[in-house]
């Protein structure tokens, strides 16, 4: 069988490395990304194993790695893609990628510094600048000041107390959140020994850290004595406010603003000469860092690998274990034995056997993987189980579509999945970064595939958003009715509602070619009739897909070996649900093939029937459908009831009776060297279901058969097995319900926006108007609630319907996915 149908056959494979060409082979296999490799060191710790040093050394060229990365990013630039597929570098080569790395980090470190540096030197002159050139001079003999009265004399007379004091002068600037605490507290802590005046600068200056616009308030602050000025500073130095000197004469003030003006320009052309610099050594990052990433990455991730393999003995080469696709061995070994002919020494890869179950393998490509994804949700499967991602690409959909069956629905949905499909090669359409879009990207074919089924149910449906359409003549005529039932023209007045008789002849001309006929949209009991159909299809399609799932439980039998649970779990567990719900699809069946339009109105109830089935009696007023039918009722039922027993003790019986008789038997030699070298199929057999752990195993393995554990199993499988079928069957109901509520909601989205628009105008104008803001409402409201609400519920169910009711009757999903070793994802 194909891979798809189930996993590909894992063999362990050991591993001769040479200790001179080990890097390199390692390397290769991680470029082909066939093997998982296997730890042989768990009981070391990483501190101590053999390459340590060597990851060390790659972790910390990874975190200079992060620095040069964060300051590309800072710079507001983006780093390339590497171009082709670069291989893992040589160990000597890494001297080399770091000596150049940590080289190009300290030149951007001592840029970036000395551009901080000028910037901050450039920010305190034109601060300073600012500052002179505010103007707070003339104003000083019209400020306010603070703690003298309006009486008292700005100036002592001359020959007073205080005529060897001199005025001075302290000016800086300050943030505008802290202007008005600054005012505040200069005037508490100094008694009003001041005069202060502030202003808001008019041009905001650039952060010298961030580099945004910032607004400052400079401030001019003339006091008398030492005193006053030692705690102006310190207020000054506590607000960090930047001060700067402040001469007392106009004309120095002049000359000393020309001179911070041309030193800023000055400061300005080093600062521009600096980051063009700085711009060169960013772009030698960017040509340096993406391939130099992606080789460290891959040369950590060989290390890493390298660490799990054990030293042999003589410490001349490495042994490594790993698993290896069957299919994979001969291109394992070519690759080996490319790697190390450089070196002079050859590597070897041979099979060895193995106890334990091996990964499960399933290749995938861009169609089947996102409905392998679908299976691998619940669980991935057992070593060489039967993998039902092949049946899911058809039922999946399938089921879906039942849930959502509209032509203009789907085809919308179909329409979407296909202009994925046609743009996935397109690199910004794989770059795309939002969860959502990658969501339904993933799992565009399965989009594709669901809208197109729901085409096709649509048409079986009749439905288009809702509306039914007329491909065919209709089915049934009116006007054969009104010829000879002798409709009036007081009959016709009296009744609005007219009932059309398909025993009357020429009424009912066949049945319509494809679908349901459109007369039922015009009919009232529409909703019944759909009812009926849509309830009796969901219990066949549910019977008839948990009957497939049964029948897939054969295929594991038969691989591994296991042929006595044909006979005693899926003979009587076939027998058990068709002998009662198979039994209920051929009533159905039977009932639409016997019964005729004349004979309708006194048709029997399938429903009763079945309720009488198992009560073993019977109802006077519900006739049968064919004769002898409680006798065959009542066999089925005991048959159905004779194979819980042997479902609930047959295969432990069986076990015991084969373990009692290999107990009896001598082992023989042979036997035991068959055990010892577990020779590739001898070990298939060993990974058997939870309640056979022994099918298949060795002597050893058979004296550990436990039988309180194995009849505990059964019971368990056979009570969920039996009250399965019936809560399963129910389950399979939602295919109806959420299709006629699917249906209803189309319908009354049309009744309430598309059926008011179209009666408000008949004038061609007043309908343009009204009809495009209700379409589009009409629009909106279809994607958002029938396309993502409704189609999100379906998929919902459709997944449960799998998982539960399908899978869990041949499929176990207890195994593990083969992880290789590979540089897939570094490389992307």
């Amino acid at each position: 069988m194909g891979s798809m149908f189930r996993s590909e056959e894992v063999a362990l494979v050991q591993l001769f490395l040479p200790t001179a060409a080990a890097y390199t082979c390692v390397s290769q296999l991680g470029e082909l990304g066939l093997v998982e490799f296997r730890d042989l060191n768990a009981s070391v710790s990483a501190f101590q194993r053999r390459f340590v040093v060597d990851v060390r050394r790659c972790e910390e060229l990874e975190k200079t790695f992060t620095f040069l990365q964060e300051e590309v990013r800072r710079a507001g630039l983006v780093l390339p893609r590497p171009e082709g597929r670069l291989p893992a570098p040589p160990p000597r080569d890494l001297l080399r990628i770091q000596e150049e790395t940590e080289r190009l980090a300290q030149e951007l470190r001592d840029v970036r510094g000395n551009q901080q540096s000028l910037r901050v030197q450039l920010h305190q002159l034109q601060l300073h600048a600012a500052v002179l050139g505010q103007g707070h001079g003339p104003q000083l003999a019209t400020a306010h000041t603070y703690g003298a009265s309006e009486r008292t004399p700005l100036l002592q007379a001359p020959g007073g107390p205080h005529q060897d004091l001199r005025v001075n002068f302290v000016a800086g600037a300050v943030e505008p959140h802290k202007a008005p605490a600054l005012e505040r507290l200069l005037w508490r802590a100094c008694r009003g020994f001041l005069i202060a005046s502030f202003s808001e600068l008019e041009r905001p200056l650039e952060h010298p850290v961030t580099g945004e616009p910032a607004t400052w308030m400079t401030f001019l602050i003339s006091y008398w004595g030492e005193q006053i000025g030692q705690k102006i500073r310190k207020i000054t130095d506590c607000f960090h406010c930047h001060v700067f000197p402040f001469l007392e004469q106009e004309e120095a003030r002049r000359a000393a603003l020309q001179q911070l003006q041309q030193q800023s320009q000055e400061m300005q052309e080093v600062l521009g000469e600096t980051e063009r610099f700085l711009s060169q050594v960013l772009g030698r990052v960017q040509q340096l860092l993406p391939p130099a990433q992606v080789q460290v990455r891959k040369m950590k991730a060989v290390y890493l690998a390298l660490n799990q393999c054990s030293v042999s003995t003589t410490h001349k080469c490495l042994i490594a274990e790993a698993w290896c696709a069957t299919r994979d061995l001969p291109a394992l070994q070519e690759a080996l034995r490319d790697s190390s002919a450089e070196e002079g020494v050859s590597a070897v890869a041979h099979r060895i056997p193995s106890r334990d179950m091996p990964p499960t393998l399933i290749r995938t490509n861009r169609f089947t993987a996102s409905f392998q994804g679908i299976v691998d949700s619940y669980g991935v499967g057992r070593y060489q189980e039967v993998n039902p991602a092949p049946y899911t690409i058809i039922t999946f959909p399938f089921l879906f579509a039942v849930m959502f069956g509209d032509v203009g629905h789907g085809l919308l949905m179909f329409l979407f999945a296909l202009a994925m499909v046609l743009a996935e090669n397109r690199p910004a359409v794989k770059a795309a970064q939002n969860e959502i879009w990658q969501t339904f990207f993933g799992g565009r074919y399965l989009l594709l595939l669901m809208g197109l089924f729901s085409v096709y149910t649509g048409f079986i449906y009749n439905e288009c958003f809702s509306r039914a359409s007329s491909i065919f003549p209709s089915g049934w005529s009116v006007a054969a009715m009104a010829n000879q039932s002798g409709w009036s023209d007081a009959f016709l007045a009296q009744h609005t509602m007219l009932t059309l008789d398909p025993n009357v002849t020429g009424v009912f001309l066949g049945p319509y070619p494809f679908g349901i006929d459109p007369i039922w949209s015009l009919a009232a009991n529409h909703l019944s009739f759909l009812n009926s159909f849509k309830m009796k299809m969901s219990v066949i399609l549910g019977v008839v897909h948990m009957a497939f799932g049964v029948v897939l439980g054969v295929f594991n039998h038969m691989h591994f070996g296991q042929r006595h649970r044909l006979l005693l779990e899926t003979l009587p567990e076939l027998t058990f649900l068709l002998g009662l719900f198979g039994y209920l699809v051929f009533l159905v069946i039977y009932k639409w093939l016997h019964v005729s339009a004349a004979s309708a109105a006194s048709a029997p109830s399938i429903l009763i029937h079945f309720i009488n089935m198992f009560l073993f009696s019977h109802s006077p007023t519900n006739r049968p459908l064919y004769p002898q039918q409680e006798v065959v009722q009542a066999m089925l039922v005991v048959l159905a009831l004779a194979m819980v027993p042997v479902l609930l003790l047959g295969t432990p019986l069986h076990l015991l009776c084969r373990h009692r008789r290999r107990r009896r038997r001598p082992t023989g030699r042979k036997e035991d060297k068959a055990g010892l070298l577990g020779l590739p199929d001898a070990s298939v057999n060993g990974w058997g279901s939870d309640e056979e752990k022994a099918g298949g195993l060795e002597d050893e393995q058979e004296a550990e058969l436990v039988p309180s554990e194995v009849f505990m199993h059964q019971a368990i499988h056979t009570i969920e097995f039996c009250l399965g079928c019936i809560s399963n069957t129910a389950s399979y109901l939602r295919l109806w319900a959420l299709s006629l509520a699917h249906a209803q909601l189309s319908e009354v989205l049309w009744a309430m926006v598309m059926r008011i628009g179209l009666g408000l105008g008949r004038e061609v104008g007043v309908a343009a108007v009204v009809l495009v803001p209700i379409f589009a409402a009409f629009a909106v409201m279809t994607v958002a609630i029938l396309l993502v609400m409704e189609g999100l519920s379906a998929f919902l169910h459709a997944l449960r319907l799998h998982w539960v009711e399908f899978q869990n009757k041949f499929y176990s999903g207890t195994g593990y996915k083969l992880s290789p070793f590979t540089f897939a994802a570094t490389d992307d």
